[in-house]
C-alpha cells in the first residue's frame, strides 16, 4: 500500500511538473549584412528571408524573433546611403528585439542614432558605453511575453570593438567586459522573467566569458563570428546557437521552459536555409528590395573585366596585394583577410563585384620602411635588406590596426602616403588587366 502510494506521489508529481512546462521559440539571425538581393549561388536574399521568418512564425504564439546585430555594410545599397535602408526594410522582417553589431558603426555613431530611431523593435547593449561611462542606448534589456512566458533579453557588443573599427567613428565609444555588464542586471531580469537570453555580438573568447561567468543567462543567441555552429551547444545550465552570415540560414530553438524553477528543461535547434529554391520572396519586401536596388544599379551593374575561375578569398588576398603593388608602384602589399567580404564569381566582372568584396570606405595608404622593420606578415619568407628602404602599401585599417596579429601583427609603422578608396583602387586594376584567374 505504501509503495503505491509513494509511486502514485511520483507519477503526480511528473505530470504536474510536466503541465507546468511552457514552450519557448526563439527564431534567430545574425550578421544579415545588407544582403539585400540572394549570392551568386542562390542563397540568402531578404525577400526570401522574411519568407522564412514569417513561416516559422505563422500561428506560433511562443515564438519570439531575434537579430544579434550587424544587419547593414557589405552591399552597394548599404554602403550607398549608410545603411538605412537596411533598416527600413528589415522593419519588415517582424524582429521582436535586436542588440547592434561592430558594423553598425561604421558609418559613425550619429548614423547609429538614426538607426535606433529607425527600427520598430528595440535594440538593447548592456556593455556599451560613452565616454563618461554612461550606456550608450537606452535600455541594456528588455522584457517579452510570449506563451506566456516573461523573457528578458539583453545585449551585449564583443570587447574587441576597439580593435575592429577605426578610430574615427568611435569615438570615445567602448564595450565593457561583457560578464561584469550583464551581472549589473541579472538581479532584475531574473526578478522580472522567466528566462534570460543574450543576444550577443561577440568574439569567441567573449562567449568563453559568458559560458563560464553567466550561467545564470539560460540562452546565448551568438553573432559576429560569421560561421554557424554544426548542432545547438550546451554547457551547465546555457544553451548557445549562432547560424551562418550573410542571410543564408536562420535558427530555430525550441525549448521546454520551467517558470517555477526559471530553468530551461529541454532544448532542440534546427538551421533552415534560406535560398531562392526552398521559398517564394515575400512581395512586400522583394517591392522594398527592388526600389532601393533601381538607385544604385546603373553604377554597380557596369562589367569591367572577367574572371577565369571562382576566386576564393586567399586567391583575393593574392590579387588584391598584386593590385595594391602595380597602381601604387610599392615594393610590398598587405591585404587582411578580415577586409575581404565576398568571393569573385566566375566570369564577367560588375563593378558591384568590387564593391561586395570591399563594401568598406576605407583609403589606400602607403609609408616607406627599411627591411629591418618590414613584419614577417609581409615579407612572407621573401629575402629583403635590412637596410634597404622599400615601400609598403595597404588599406587605412590595417594601418591604424596594425597591432592586431590579424592584420600587420607589429606596431609604429607610419603611412603617411594616401590613395584612393581601397575599391576604386580595385576597379581601375581590374579595367586596365581586364582578365584575372
Amino acid at each position: 500500500m505504501t509503495l503505491r502510494f509513494l509511486a502514485a506521489l511520483l507519477l503526480s508529481g511528473v505530470l504536474f511538473a510536466a503541465e507546468n512546462l511552457k514552450p519557448l521559440s526563439i527564431i534567430h539571425t545574425n550578421d544579415l549584412h545588407a544582403r539585400l538581393l540572394p549570392m551568386d549561388d542562390g542563397r540568402g536574399g531578404f525577400a526570401y528571408l522574411a519568407t522564412a521568418i514569417r513561416k516559422e512564425k505563422e500561428g506560433c504564439g511562443h515564438c519570439l524573433v531575434l537579430n544579434c546585430g550587424d544587419l547593414v555594410q557589405g552591399t552597394p545599397v548599404s554602403s550607398v546611403y549608410k545603411g538605412i535602408p537596411i533598416f527600413e526594410i528589415a522593419n519588415r522582417l517582424g524582429f521582436d528585439a535586436a542588440t547592434l553589431g561592430n558594423h553598425e558603426f561604421d558609418y559613425g555613431w550619429e548614423v547609429t542614432r538614426k538607426y535606433i530611431q529607425i527600427a520598430r523593435y528595440p535594440i538593447v547593449s548592456a556593455n556599451l558605453v560613452d565616454g563618461e561611462g554612461k550606456l550608450l542606448l537606452d535600455k541594456p534589456y528588455v522584457v517579452l511575453t510570449a506563451g506566456g512566458l516573461r523573457v528578458a533579453v539583453v545585449g551585449a557588443m564583443t570587447t574587441e570593438l576597439y580593435r575592429v573599427l577605426l578610430p574615427s567613428v568611435l569615438g570615445k565609444i567602448r564595450a565593457t567586459p561583457v560578464s561584469d555588464a550583464v551581472k549589473r542586471y541579472l538581479p532584475e531580469m531574473r526578478a522580472k522573467s522567466d528566462v534570460v537570453v543574450l543576444l550577443g555580438h561577440l568574439s569567441p573568447e567573449d562567449e568563453e566569458d559568458v559560458r563560464k561567468n553567466l550561467q545564470d543567462v539560460q540562452v546565448l543567441i551568438g553573432g559576429h563570428i560569421h560561421v554557424g555552429l554544426k548542432e545547438l551547444s550546451h554547457a551547465g545550465q546555457q544553451w548557445q546557437a549562432r547560424v551562418q552570415a550573410n542571410s543564408v540560414e536562420i535558427g530555430r530553438l525550441d525549448l521546454q521552459i520551467d517558470p517555477a524553477r526559471k530553468r530551461v528543461v529541454s532544448a532542440a535547434w534546427k538551421k533552415i536555409p534560406v535560398t531562392s529554391t526552398a521559398q517564394e520572396p515575400a512581395p512586400d519586401v522583394a517591392k522594398h528590395v527592388a526600389e532601393w536596388e533601381a538607385k544604385v544599379t546603373a553604377m554597380m551593374d557596369v562589367p569591367i573585366g572577367e574572371a577565369k575561375r571562382t576566386l576564393q578569398k586567399a586567391d583575393l588576398k593574392r590579387m588584391i596585394e598584386r593590385a595594391l603593388r602595380e597602381q601604387m608602384g610599392a615594393d610590398f602589399a598587405f591585404m587582411g583577410f578580415g577586409g575581404i567580404r565576398d568571393v569573385l564569381p566566375q566570369g564577367t566582372i560588375l563593378v558591384r563585384h568590387i564593391w561586395n568584396i570591399f563594401p568598406f570606405d576605407n583609403v589606400v595608404v602607403m609609408g616607406k620602411f627599411s627591411g629591418a622593420r618590414l613584419p614577417p606578415t609581409v615579407t612572407q619568407g621573401q629575402p629583403v635588406d635590412p637596410h634597404k628602404e622599400y615601400t609598403l602599401a595597404t588599406n587605412e585599417f590595417a594601418a591604424a590596426n596594425q597591432s592586431s596579429p590579424r592584420e600587420l601583427n607589429t606596431s609604429g609603422l607610419d603611412f603617411p602616403i594616401v590613395g584612393p578608396l581601397q575599391r576604386d583602387l580595385l576597379i581601375e586594376w581590374v579595367k586596365k588587366v581586364k582578365v584575372v584567374e
